[in-house]
């Protein structure tokens, strides 16, 4: 049985036990947020998702916060917004962007940053290396990194590998691959869900890096194999600048693999089949030759026409059992 609460004088209708961050993304409602994310267990330690509950006394972290029936919370509050902006000025002195991405989609912080209208601190030298793993995939940059740990849960909860950890203490810590070592010494996949869940560019996918922005998103589904994973393509100019993961795939949410996030620089390689191809008698209607003669370019409606019309001769011919399938769970099929 659903109960009722009220979000910014707006009635919500949500599950019991369910929280007010979730309730709020339901009804449209956008609360801010950086260690929060649907798929991952909260943790409420970026505080940015503050919210004022009537009858209690301070804020409260929205993300974690069960919903009881009737209760008022406020999330615009004057006192609420200004939490909002000392947190994000305090995320920002550590914060540091040597530039490389610049011309990239905005990140999830950023986006708060300038909706909060903060402005960025002055260049100063980097604390960390930047792009400091050899891993083929993942552009890691720590000085971007607001200690969120999106990352090494999203590694635990969500792909099982736990490659990252937190090291050191207080403005020393830093997220750490195993135990100081690299990321693939640590037993990472290369999956990158580590970068579709971290919110500020700290880790990227380094094949994109510096690409820049889409002119259009298109929805696909992978071609590797028969799960039928769901991703956003960022496509510019006829070309494929990174793969996104898309939280409302419904088999595979924010997961890939490796193949499905970085192997696609196959669709632009110059020997690439974009169109059908049949041998060249089967469109003359000459008998077939010794060799069976060249490949030549086709349409789909005749490569298809020609494909049904054999398949129904040796029907005929042979019977149905003449007619076998291949199909495995390492194709589209």
């Amino acid at each position: 049985m659903s109960i009722k609460f009220t979000l910014n004088d707006q009635v919500i209708e949500a599950e019991p036990g369910e929280t007010v961050m979730n309730a709020a993304q339901a009804a449209g409602i956008a609360i801010p947020a950086l260690c929060y994310d649907r798929s991952l267990a909260p943790e409420g330690s970026c505080r940015l998702c503050g919210v004022e509950v009537d009858g209690r006394r301070g804020e409260f972290t929205a993300c974690p916060l069960p919903i009881v029936a009737d209760m008022v919370v406020r999330s615009e509050t004057p006192a609420v917004l200004q939490t909002r902006r000392q947190i994000l000025e305090l995320l920002l002195r550590e914060y540091h962007d040597a530039g490389y991405a610049s011309n990239d989609p905005e990140s999830e912080f950023m986006y708060w940053v300038r909706r909060y209208d903060l402005p960025l601190p002055p260049a100063r030298e980097p604390r960390y290396a930047v792009n400091s793993d050899p891993n083929p995939f993942v552009w890691v940059d720590l000085n971007k990194c607001i200690h969120c740990n999106r990352c090494v849960r999203a590694c635990a909860e969500v792909q099982g590998r736990f490659v990252w950890d937190i090291a050191g203490r207080g403005r020393d810590s830093h997220i750490v691959a195993g135990a100081g070592t690299t990321m693939i010494e640590a037993r990472c996949e290369s999956c990158g869900a580590c970068v579709a869940y971290c919110p500020t560019g700290a880790l990227d996918n380094k094949m994109s890096v510096g690409s820049g922005k889409p002119d259009r998103i298109v929805t696909t589904t992978c071609g590797y194999c028969g799960v039928g994973c769901r991703f956003d393509l960022h496509v510019k100019d006829r070309r494929i600048l990174r793969v996104v993961s898309n939280p409302h795939a419904a088999v595979n949410g924010m997961e890939l693999c490796v193949k499905g996030r970085y192997g696609y620089d196959f669709v632009h390689h110059p020997d690439r089949l974009t169109k059908p191809r049949v041998r060249k008698y089967l469109l003359d209607g000459a008998p077939r030759p010794k060799d069976r003669g060249p490949w030549v370019d086709t349409d789909w409606n005749t490569a298809l026409s020609l494909v049904a019309a054999k398949l129904v001769r040796i029907k005929q011919e042979s019977g149905a059992d003449a007619i076998g399938l291949l199909s495995s769970a390492k194709c589209t099929n």
